[in-house]
């Protein structure tokens, strides 16, 4: 089962962690429209699962993709890491109007603008992508590497000695999800 054995922090530097990653990779600049559902009554949420829609908009090239993303429950409590499925979808629309007619509700949707980076570190493929949600003060960062559930200990160990390169300390982690940040925000 694939886990997405990842870490969240709050950036103090933007523009020193964005310096060191564009040493690493080029950046691929995207805004993400997120859009989460689930079930009357929260079905998904009180399960720890995710069910999101996610238009990505890329600002270099001008090509657009959207991909649908099934979340399972956290299998690493401290991290949030999650076993993710995801797949490419051709009509963004026509996959909101089959959730919405299988009874799934919009719970929210926001905006993500990032800046992605891919590049091997400790011997694994991660994923580092800065992000800034316009309803939410100040610059995130998201350190992935896609593992088998096994070996989730150890890659999460890998994005923190990455993270610790970045300059990201221990207390800037947080768990707080952009989904109940901006609820929070809308009030």
């Amino acid at each position: 089962m694939p886990v997405e054995a990842e870490l969240k922090a709050r950036v103090r530097s933007p523009e020193e962690v964005v310096a060191r990653l564009d040493g690493w990779a080029e950046p691929r600049v995207e805004v993400y429209r997120d859009t989460y559902y689930d079930r009357p009554g929260e079905v998904l949420g009180r399960a720890d699962q995710e069910l999101r829609v996610r238009t990505v908009h890329n600002s270099g090239s001008g090509d657009t993709r959207t991909v649908l993303t099934f979340k399972a429950a956290a299998v690493d409590e401290g991290s949030g890491s999650k076993p993710e499925y995801e797949t490419h979808v051709d009509d963004a629309d026509a996959t909101h109007a089959i959730l919405r007619g299988l009874g799934y509700v919009e719970v929210i949707a926001f905006e993500k603008h990032c800046r992605n980076y891919s590049f091997v570190a400790h011997g694994r493929r991660m994923l580092a992508t800065l992000v800034r949600v316009p309803e939410l003060d100040g610059t995130f960062i998201e350190l992935e590497a896609i593992v088998d559930a096994s070996e989730v200990g150890a890659a999460l160990e890998d994005v923190r000695s990455v993270l610790a390169e970045l300059g990201i300390a221990g207390e800037d982690l947080t768990r707080e999800t952009y989904t109940s940040a901006v609820a929070a925000r809308r009030g």
